[in-house]
Order: structure tokens, then C-alpha cells, then sequence
């Protein structure tokens, strides 16, 4: 919350101040009405990264169906935008010709789209609307491949995500080199870098990690710890997380029939299965001692990979024993639960901070590319605008505490999450009262907070760390106290 005015306020503000500015320019106008639109409209979240990177299956996955990818005439990707619709529906986007509708096949598995008629290259965008819980408060993009960065130190394709997306989950098989510099130039802006936290890093194929063996998931887990102390990856991003899109889908759209035959396979003695495991070839046409037919190991293989099939297998074996508990275990391992937690954490309860930072970037990119009278003035607004937007801090004050490197204890730093917002961001829940609390109650907790947390910003024993996030909390201790103040809950 801003101490003052509310930044989706000042950011109205602002983009009002540019169609007053740019009021003779109808393509500027409509860019920038588009954007006051999109203050109202769900967060937008790309899923970005480079060629079989996993995209379209941690999608399938964070949706529950398998509805991805669309793929264009030639085989190639587009942007594909999953909206919540009431039926599912298809419509095609090019730059040449209206909006078409294009023809659907839904089936147990998902659903296709009929791109026949379409030439190469030709279609821009897809926007597919699904009836799902999972859209209703954000829009899935589904995006090309990443390419490597031009001379620049560009993507054309990540511009694109950049300036049409609030949120990015950046997958990635190593977190470092290109990918990196790709991230970067995203930092090149006044809003770039004084609000780095619209990113977060995933490391896809988490099941593949140090060849695939069974504690792949673990090392995963490993990896991201120690990539996100990097200061370079942290100061790209609020998280990383590892995920197996893969193995977290298989774990959500699990049948009763995968889930027996994965409890024939657990029946073999570990080291007689693991030696028909060593490749896809033997598992396919190898002699199981087991009675499953070609077509019912292929399924497998195509839901879990071989990692998966072995992670099953021991699941079923050491007390999996129903395909809820196995489908929920695999969720569980796969990542996926965390990065939903992660999503819902860092952009869907921060969807209005989020919003309101693309409609800076917006204002910034337009002013900067057709200056004139009046620009300069814009661009100092946008930059009183970030430097009292608290919220942005507390963004980054809970990716801090996320992995602990400001050196908290463990109940004084959840006290501070909680305050900052990080369980939920409603002033019952960050005052941690009950939610029916009195104004009086919520204001007595809130000054009580303000004035121990203080205490700790002006503690000179502390690290400087410390006592900087500690500022952080102060300040939404006196947020919390300005909104109560004028009448707020």
C-alpha cells in the first residue's frame, strides 16, 4: 500500500495526464486507453523461455487440461492467450484480416484448434477462452520460443512478452548465460529497474536434473537455492522455483486406469523394473514380468517420461496405495504446489501493483519514443510515482524473507511477511486478527507493530539489512494505519 495516495490512483492519474498530453495523436491515445483498460482487466501472465523449455506443458499443467500448444500452418508457435469464457472458443488474429473464429475438436485430453486455411506465418495471435477455474483471475499466454539475443542484447519475442504481459514465469534448464541477458534487457527502462518484480524464474524439467535419477526433484530444489543468492538471478527476479511441468501434469490429469497399471509395475522388485527403465526403448519393448500392453506403456511414457514412470513406481511401492494419493504426491514433488503458491503469492494478490507497473512501462516507453512538450514533466511524474510506491518494496521485501537472507528468526521474520502482506493482503490478515476485528482492535495491533518494528529500524546493533527491512515494515504499518484512519477494513 502507498502512504498517501494509492499507487493504481497515481497511476490513473498519470495515464490521464498522457491522453491529455498526447490528446492530438490518435495511435498514442488508443495505446494509452488500452492501458487504462487493462487496469480493469485480469492479470496477464506469459510463460516465456527458450525452445523445449516446457512451456506449453507447465501450462497444461497449471490449468489441469491439456489445451497447449496451438501451432501455426508451418508448425510454428504464436502467442496463444487462455481467457475464461463460458465455452470453450477459438479465435485467430492476424494483421491483415478480421478476427476469424476458428474450429475446435474438445476431447478427454484437452481440445485442438483447426488452423487449416491459414498461412504460414500469418496468424499473430490465438485467444482461446476456456471455461476453468484457473483463469478467473489471470490470462495465461502461451509464447514462441526465446530466441538467443541479437547484437543488442535483444528478443524480439521477449519485447513482445515484456510490454504486453503484468507477470512472467521465465523458464529456464540452467538459469544462466542467455537466458540471463535476456531478463536483463528488461531492466533497461526507469521502471525496469526500480521495479524488478514482475519475473519469476522457473527451472523447467526439473526431473531431468543430474541425469534424471530418482533424487532429480531434491537436486532441483538445491539448485534453486543457491541460483536465486546469485545476485545477478535476484536482482532479476522475485523467485525461483524448480518445477517438472511434466510430472506435475501427469499428477492432476492421473486416470484410474494409469494408476493400475503403474501398481502392476510397483508389484516387480525395484532392481528387476529399473533395469526395463534405462531407456524408452526397453521399457516399450522389453519382456515385462507384468501382463501391460505396448499401447498402455506408451501412455505412460508420453504422461511421465521415464523419470516420472520410476518416481511413480516407488510411490505406488511405499504407500501411494489410490491414485488420489499418488496424483497429490506427484503435484506435491513435481514443484507444482509451490509454484502456484509462488504465483499466487507474488502476482495474483499483487494484481493491481502488477497492473499498475505495466502502465508505467507503457507511459515511459511512449513518452520516451515521441517526446515532445510536456515529456519531460511525464517522466518526472513516472518517477515520483516508483520511488513512493511502497508497494513495489514490499514485493521484494518478501522475496527477501522468502529465502532468508536478511537473517530474521524464524517467528520475527514470518510476523514480517505476514505484516507486508505475504499471507494475504487484507489489513485482518496482515494484522493477523480475526478477520471481524474492530477498527479500534485493528488500529491498536497496527500501532503496537509500527512502533516494535521501529524499534528495530533504529536498533544500531542490527545489519544494515536488517533494519532496512525493518523500514519496509514500518512503512506498511503506517500504510495499514492511513487506511484505517480513513475508514478502511
Amino acid at each position: 500500500m502507498t502512504v498517501g495516495l494509492r499507487l493504481d490512483e497515481a497511476v490513473w492519474g498519470l495515464l490521464h495526464q498522457a491522453l491529455q498530453l498526447y490528446r492530438d495523436d490518435p495511435r498514442a491515445t488508443g495505446h494509452l486507453r488500452r492501458q487504462l483498460a487493462r487496469l480493469e482487466q485480469p492479470l496477464r501472465v506469459a510463460i516465456a523461455g527458450p525452445w523445449r523449455a516446457g512451456k506449453s506443458t507447465l501450462l497444461n499443467a497449471l490449468m489441469g487440461e491439456e489445451v497447449a500448444p496451438v501451432v501455426g500452418a508451418d508448425g510454428s508457435a504464436v502467442f496463444t492467450w487462455y481467457e475464461d469464457g463460458p465455452q470453450p472458443r477459438a479465435t485467430g488474429y492476424s494483421a491483415s484480416h478480421p478476427p476469424q473464429e476458428l474450429a475446435m475438436a474438445k476431447s478427454a485430453t484437452g481440445m485442438r484448434v483447426d488452423l487449416v486455411g491459414w498461412r504460414a506465418g500469418e496468424l499473430r495471435d490465438i485467444v482461446v477462452r476456456w471455461p476453468t477455474r484457473a483463469l478467473r483471475q489471470v490470462t495465461l499466454i502461451d509464447t514462441p520460443a526465446v530466441g538467443q539475443p541479437g547484437e543488442h542484447g535483444r528478443s524480439p519475442v521477449m519485447d513482445r512478452v515484456l510490454r504486453e504481459a503484468d507477470a512472467v514465469l521465465y523458464l529456464t534448464r540452467d538459469g544462466r548465460g542467455s537466458d540471463l541477458r535476456v531478463l536483463e534487457s528488461g531492466r533497461e527502462s526507469a521502471v525496469g529497474q526500480a521495479a524488478p518484480v514482475n519475473v519469476i524464474m522457473l527451472l523447467s524439467r526439473a526431473d531431468e536434473t543430474g541425469g534424471g535419477k530418482i533424487d532429480a526433484l531434491l537436486t532441483a530444489r538445491q539448485l534453486a537455492r543457491r541460483h536465486y543468492r546469485d545476485p545477478r538471478v535476484n536482482a532479476l527476479s522475485v523467485a525461483v522455483v524448480p518445477c517438472s511441468g511434466l510430472i506435475g501434469l501427469a499428477g492432476r490429469v492421473l486416470s484410474e486406469s494409469d494408476f493400475a497399471a503403474l501398481a502392476q509395475l510397483a508389484t516387480v522388485p525395484r532392481p528387476e523394473l529399473e533395469a526395463y527403465l534405462l531407456s524408452a526403448d526397453r521399457f516399450l519393448r522389453g519382456a515385462l514380468p507384468v501382463p501391460l500392453d505396448a499401447e498402455l506403456r506408451a501412455g505412460l511414457l508420453d504422461r511421465l517420461g521415464l523419470f516420472g514412470v520410476r518416481l511413480a513406481a516407488t510411490l505406488v511401492r511405499t504407500g501411494c496405495d489410490s491414485r488420489a494419493t499418488l496424483s497429490a504426491e506427484l503435484i506435491r514433488r513435481s514443484g507444482l504446489a509451490e509454484l502456484r503458491e509462488s504465483v499466487t503469492r507474488f502476482f495474483v494478490d499483487r494484481r493491481d501493483t502488477l497492473k499498475s507497473r505495466s502502465a508505467l512501462a507503457a507511459v515511459e516507453a511512449l513518452a520516451r519514443a515521441e517526446p515532445g512538450p510536456g515529456t519531460a514533466e511525464l517522466l518526472s511524474t513516472v518517477e515520483q510515482i516508483l520511488a513512493g510506491a511502497h508497494e513495489f518494496q514490499e514485493l521484494r521485501m518478501l522475496a527477501a524473507l522468502r529465502d532468508a537472507r536478511l537473517g530474521f528468526d524464524a517467528e520475527i521474520a514470518a510476523e514480517a511477511r505476514r505484516l507486508v502482506g505475504g499471507d494475504g493482503v487484507g489489513l485482518a490478515v496482515r494484522l493477523g486478527v480475526e478477520h471481524d476485528a474492530s477498527v479500534q482492535r485493528l488500529w491498536e495491533v497496527a500501532a503496537d507493530a509500527q512502533w516494535r518494528w521501529r524499534d528495530r529500524a533504529e536498533d544500531p546493533l542490527l545489519r544494515l539489512a536488517q533494519r532496512r527491512g525493518a523500514q519496509v515494515v514500518v512503512r506498511s504499518c503506517e500504510g495499514m494505519l492511513a487506511e484505517l484512519a480513513d475508514g478502511g477494513r
